[in-house]
């Protein structure tokens, strides 16, 4: 049995196409850039990468972009390879850094390369999680940094979302640090399924025809104005119906948009809960949190 089978055998799920065509990239010694939609499994790869360099006696890094991110990955690694063996260096957090295993917002990596830390000793493996950041104009200079300087002696595994320009981003890796494996995969393992809510009804934005997704033509053919002042009521069983409000004055025209609690019983009433409810700000979220209550 070979190692990458002896590997797949610790996941209750069959590994899928792309993420062996990345693990063959780290067993033939290559850097690898995986692009692929959040949650489809690009983890894998770093923990094969990661396993590969323990069993070479070598370090491995795992950066991100956020410390709550981070403290995620320092959870997981240590309840996978045990507390002994895993650290954690962020801002606000050092935790076992001298372990074989550490990970580590992508900043603490770019200092430790400018004052070469001795911690780099032994390194055999980065892993740069969410790399697309590379395209952000305040932080993305980070991440071009470590690659520029990150010794050629380290492999690199770069975890990407799905971005349009990954090809030419595996050129500029494969020209900066040798020779460097592109996995794409724009299949979603879960699909989504998008709907608007207009007035207590959920509508689905894409409908089959023909064997296709087209745009729903109800949602197309409904009237803007009818959209924008469907507002809701309770009846007396205490589900919502929509009614017509007034309109405002000529000018003040706004789109109605559904209070939280009236979304969250939607949501409850089509079995569709537990849900994530995706707020802007930290504020938002807190004061989003006591009005449900």
């Amino acid at each position: 049995m070979t190692s990458v089978e002896r590997f797949a055998e610790r996941y209750p799920f069959p590994l899928d196409d792309f993420q062996l065509r990345a693990i063959g990239a780290l067993e033939a010694g290559e850097s690898v850039l995986v692009a692929a939609a959040t949650g489809s499994g690009k983890t894998v790869v770093a923990e094969y990468g990661i396993e590969r360099a323990l069993a070479g006696r070598r370090k491995a890094f795992y950066t991100t972009p956020l410390k709550a991110l981070s403290n995620q990955k320092f959870g997981d690694f240590s309840a996978r390879w045990g507390a002994r063996r895993v650290g954690l260096l962020t801002g606000d957090n050092s935790i076992n850094g001298d372990a074989p295993v550490v990970v580590m917002t992508t900043e603490v990596l770019r200092n430790m390369l400018y004052e070469s830390s001795d911690a780099l000793e032994g390194l055999g493996l980065v892993v740069m999680d969410e790399v697309h950041y590379l395209q952000d104009p305040y932080r993305g200079a980070v991440w071009e940094e470590i690659l520029i300087h990150l010794p050629l002696s380290v492999a690199v595994v770069c975890l990407s979302a799905t971005v349009s320009n990954a090809e030419e981003f595996g050129e500029w890796l494969g020209a900066l640090r040798g020779l460097t494996r592109v996995v794409i995969e724009e299949r979603r393992p879960v699909p989504l399924e998008y709907l608007y809510l207009v007035g207590p009804e959920f509508h689905a934005m894409h409908v089959p025809s023909q064997g296709h997704l087209v745009p729903n033509p109800y949602l197309a053919s409904l009237d803007r104005r009818e959209i924008r002042y469907r507002a809701y009521a309770r009846v007396g069983d205490g589900r919502i119906q929509a009614q017509r409000v007034p309109r405002p004055r000529e000018g003040h025209r706004r789109f109605y948009v559904p209070r939280r609690e009236e979304v969250v019983r939607r949501l409850d009433e089509e079995g569709m809960l537990p849900a994530i409810y995706f707020v802007f700000s930290r504020a938002g979220c807190d004061a989003s949190v006591r009005y449900l209550m």
